[in-house]
């Protein structure tokens, strides 16, 4: 884990190369905006392995799963903007057929179905996996990289697979049927946005510093959604299977309002999120956010 101070302003960001992300960091990646003399290197990593690293304490910056931030928060504050949040719609689960499960089924017959099924899951410290949980409890899965878990089912090493990312828009091209929306649950449970992911900062930043980052997050954020189709430009080499204007419709799923600030419905929403999954026993201790401010 590297130090950091004034006299060395290089900084590790991690994030994954998905087009949220991409569309986030452009204008950072593409110097669109005053980087304040500082030197960002460009960590593009899926979430399990962004996550992994953050147990670590790697990187400097990185995006990571909620979920993940429980085990990190001794290491590393959230910082209020970046945040990828389902506010009525997230993470899925489904199955190449719904045999035995009816069109509007209750949460009750879909958890009766899925029991018993082996579930491909995206990695057991991202908050799609907690948020299945707290759903349906504990449950057989096999954990296989995201992109690759279509292919999972497809070759029967899974009765069905819980998807992120792109796969929330591509799964009926792709041959799926839903089984679950994760974000449509939550939200008639709590009234609450879905929280997915975030972006922390390591607090051994010295706190100027820490402003400045904070700052230039902010204002890269803010540069594009103000210059949405060039950021959606930049974002294409991230598009796996989307055309320009599907990932212009993923992008503002997840580049949101949100995304500027939690605001106090983003907030409240990863303590119960966190609460929750502590009080089911998916959590050693209970965590309290802390934010960069």
């Amino acid at each position: 884990m590297s130090a950091v101070s004034a006299d060395s302003p290089v900084f590790t960001l991690g994030h994954s190369p998905d087009p949220d992300d991409a569309f986030m960091f452009y204008a950072m990646a593409e110097n669109k905006i005053d980087l304040r003399g500082y030197r960002f290197e460009h960590r593009l990593e899926d979430i399990q392995t962004l996550n992994e690293r953050a147990l670590r304490g790697e990187l400097h910056i990185s995006a990571i799963s909620i979920h993940a931030y429980a085990y990190v928060s001794d290491r590393y504050a959230l910082l209020p903007c970046g945040a990828s949040m389902g506010d009525g719609y997230g993470p899925m689960v489904v199955s190449l057929g719904r045999s035995g499960l009816n069109e509007g089924a209750s949460d009750e017959e879909i958890r009766h179905w899925l029991r018993g099924r082996t579930i491909a899951i995206p990695g057991r410290m991202t908050s799609a996996y907690l948020a299945l949980q707290l759903y349906l409890g504990e449950f057989e899965h096999i954990v296989v990289p995201f992109d690759e878990i279509f292919e999972a089912v497809k070759s029967g090493r899974a009765a069905a697979g819980l998807i992120i990312h792109e796969g929330q828009l591509t799964y009926a091209a792709s041959g799926f049927k839903k089984i679950l929306d994760l974000g449509e649950w939550w939200k008639r449970e709590t009234d609450l946005p879905l929280p997915l992911g975030g972006n922390v900062l390591r607090k051994d930043i010295p706190g100027a510093l820490r402003q400045d980052l904070l700052q230039i997050m902010r204002e890269s954020i803010d540069y594009g959604l103000a210059h949405r189709e060039e950021g959606v430009q930049h974002s294409m080499p991230y598009a796996r299977d989307m055309d320009a204007a599907l990932a212009g419709k993923f992008i503002g799923m997840y580049v949101n309002d949100y995304t500027r600030d939690y605001g106090d419905a983003g907030r409240a929403a990863i303590r119960e999120f966190l609460s929750r999954a502590e009080r089911a026993g998916y959590l050693r201790r209970a965590v309290e956010p802390e934010f960069v401010e």
